[in-house]
């Protein structure tokens, strides 16, 4: 019989410890502070403004509910922006989002007015009448969101392009459907 020889021990030090600990430290920091696309949603439309003035001038004016999301662990500032509104491939309308802020990984309902274009609605009288008599108008929204991200006194610079396919039925002005799609870049400070 062969003499076994005793297993190897290895030392404990409090630099490998340490070590160790920052390394899981720093994996954890880029798994929770890695930036994420904010989400919006339109949960409701609903019309504050309808004034017709011969001979063909028509203003409507909608206010846009969006529910918005920051999932991030920082706080965001962001400038103003315009949400353009098209239909059929033809620019219908805009909404306008003010400058503002968000919370750290927060939920915040935004109401944005709107205002559609009365001369394009008349150009597509016949395919919304259409629309309106199947309850089902299909709409798209593009908007382009600058702002930065802030923790204590260091911030990074973002755009977010967010862009929606929105389902609406046009009588009751209720969101049926909706696909969006977003796009973050983030700038090197």
């Amino acid at each position: 019989m062969g003499s076994a020889s005793p297993p190897s021990r290895r030392r404990w030090s409090w630099g490998s410890a340490l070590a160790g600990a920052a390394t899981a430290a720093a994996a954890a920091v880029l798994v929770l502070c890695r930036p994420r696309d904010p989400r919006f949603e339109l949960i409701s439309i609903s019309l504050s403004a309808f004034h017709f003035r011969p001979p063909a001038a028509l203003d409507i004016g909608l206010t846009l509910t969006v529910h918005a999301t920051n999932p991030n662990v920082v706080p965001v500032r962001y400038g103003p922006s315009t949400v353009s509104i098209t239909y059929g491939g033809a620019h219908l309308g805009t909404a306008h989002l003010d400058a503002g802020g968000q919370p750290a990984t927060s939920c915040r309902l935004l109401h944005l007015p709107a205002r559609l274009d009365g001369v394009e609605l008349a150009h597509r009288a016949r395919s919304i009448l259409s629309d309106v008599a199947r309850r089902h108008m299909e709409l798209d929204a593009a908007v382009e969101i600058a702002g930065e991200a802030a923790v204590l006194l260091w911030s990074r610079p973002f755009s977010v392009r967010i862009d929606s396919h929105i389902t609406v039925d046009p009588v009751f002005l209720e969101v049926v459907e909706q696909e969006n799609r977003s796009e973050m870049q983030l700038y090197l400070a």
